[in-house]
């Protein structure tokens, strides 16, 4: 008898073992299919997230379709997590996959990401968007400043206007200039299309988007035509893509540093011990991936920016003060920047407030792993939820106040805290910050410094959700500040 209760003793160990070492995050309930979508607010899905981290906390599970989702709502965890290679997967979902295919560098996982993450951050170093480019920093700004002065010009001719068009011409031709080696006129009906394109694309492609989780939907009339547009907008550009590549080809100085991304990819052709990894698929879809990253996060960011300035306009008068004093009446440079702590706080105070990514981009487990306590599953989705962390009232007093003092210390110096975290942490955390930093700061720095921003119809600062959160479409007034001496 006595040896039957070992047994089950023994038995009952393993099991209560087995339980708690793979117990899964706390969270709530949902339906069999559908999981918690049907709950999700599909016009603000990070709000209903970040009620369900104050719930059940910095780390939380549900389903979402048919995809098991880790939410991380505290900067160390989310360091942590990201740190870790079981964790650089690209979560699966079907929209970006199916386009996608495990392409690129967005939605490359494995070899394919290790190899292109290198090759990307050597092109950034190359062509000075970082700052350990050193000197050739100075070709970048002065590629920012060309664009920077057209969109200033395009202001004065037309000062009540929607400034989204001349930021999306001036940040996306920079963009081409060190993607594709070219830019276009603003008319250009081949460009007009690639910005009609992204725009309209990063709107479908959203991260709670339905159909990332029920791939069913696909066969409904709605999702279909998504589908469609998207995978036409993909054929067509790769069509552009094949032709950009011919014209470097064309002007390719073999003995010359790569100029751009297309010229680096062709000359790593001819040296790479990795030939697999550098196919045309790989090729046609890193390059829409640095070209859109690139863009899209920027873009947003300055449309934001000048929203918040119109509806802050004493935060905008101190800016100004701030810039009169430092630059007198000379143009800024990247030199000025330490010098400018009020113009670099209302930049991140931005990025704060309206985060760009509000759910992050999510991470996918390769295996299975044992985190914070917590069993997750291969394949599980990691989210790491910008906006509960840039949110948080019990870190930032007044979260939905515009405050660009939060960002400085008490030497009136720019700082960020640790909760602060526009780029994401980790291993696959965003390579472009520098160049990010240096297009937002000369192009707001300029603009502020030449006009004064106002919303003649108000402002509406709610935002339109896809991969981005992005304003929607408003006119403001750009008065010349030079009217006032």
């Amino acid at each position: 008898m006595m040896i039957y209760v070992l047994i089950a003793l023994l038995v009952a160990v393993l099991i209560y073992r087995w339980f708690t070492q793979r117990k899964l995050p706390p969270g709530p309930w949902g339906l069999p299919v559908l999981g918690y979508l049907p709950f999700l607010n599909p016009k603000a899905p990070h709000e209903t997230l970040t009620d369900l981290a104050r719930k059940y906390g910095k780390i939380y599970g549900l389903h979402l379709g048919s995809i098991y989702t880790v939410v991380l709502s505290d900067p160390a965890m989310i360091l942590t997590a990201f740190s870790k290679d079981k964790v650089t997967g690209r979560a699966p979902l079907y929209v970006t996959h199916g386009i996608m295919g495990g392409y690129g560098i967005i939605c490359a996982e494995g070899n394919m990401w290790r190899v292109h993450r290198k090759f990307t951050a050597k092109c950034l170093r190359l062509f000075g968007a970082t700052k350990a480019s050193g000197f050739k920093t100075q070709v970048v700004e002065e590629l920012i400043l060309r664009e920077v002065q057209e969109c200033l010009d395009s202001f004065k001719e037309n000062s009540v206007v929607d400034p989204g068009r001349s930021l999306q011409h001036g940040v996306g031709s920079v963009m081409c200039q060190l993607v594709f080696g070219t830019t276009w006129d603003k008319e250009n009906q081949t460009w007009l299309w690639l910005q009609h394109l992204q725009e309209v694309g990063t709107k479908l492609i959203g991260v709670a988007g339905p159909l990332n989780f029920l791939p069913f939907l696909r066969f409904f009339p709605t999702y279909k035509k998504a589908m469609n547009f998207l995978l036409d907008g993909k054929y067509k550009t790769h069509k552009i893509y094949a032709e950009l590549i011919q014209n470097q080809k064309r002007l390719c100085n073999t003995d010359a540093d790569p100029e751009n991304v297309i010229q680096a990819f062709l000359s790593e052709l001819e040296s790479t011990n990795d030939a697999e990894y550098f196919t045309d698929a790989q090729f046609h879809h890193l390059l829409a991936d640095i070209f859109g990253a690139g863009l899209d996060t920027t873009l947003t960011t300055l449309r934001w920016f000048f929203l918040y300035m119109a509806a802050y306009p004493n935060v905008q008068e101190q800016i100004q003060h701030e810039l009169d004093n430092v630059l007198d009446r000379r143009h800024p440079i990247l030199d000025d920047m330490q010098q400018l702590p009020l113009t670099q706080a209302a930049i991140a105070e931005t990025q704060r407030i309206r985060s760009v990514v509000p759910l992050g981009i999510p991470h996918a487990t390769t295996d299975d792993l044992e985190l914070f306590g917590y069993f997750l599953p291969k394949g599980t989705m990691v989210v790491p939820l910008q906006w509960a962390i840039h949110m948080n009232p019990t870190v930032w007093n007044n979260p939905e106040e515009f405050n660009p003092r939060r960002f400085l210390n008490e030497e009136m110096k720019f700082t960020k805290p640790k909760d602060f975290i526009p780029f994401q942490l980790g291993k696959r955390m965003c390579l472009g910050e520098d160049l990010a930093n240096m297009i937002m700061f000369l192009f707001t720095s300029s603009v502020l410094q030449q006009f004064e921003v106002s919303a003649p119809e108000g402002v509406d600062l709610v935002g339109e959700i896809g991969i981005s959160l992005t304003p929607k479409d408003q006119i403001l007034s750009f008065r010349s500040r030079s009217c006032d001496t």
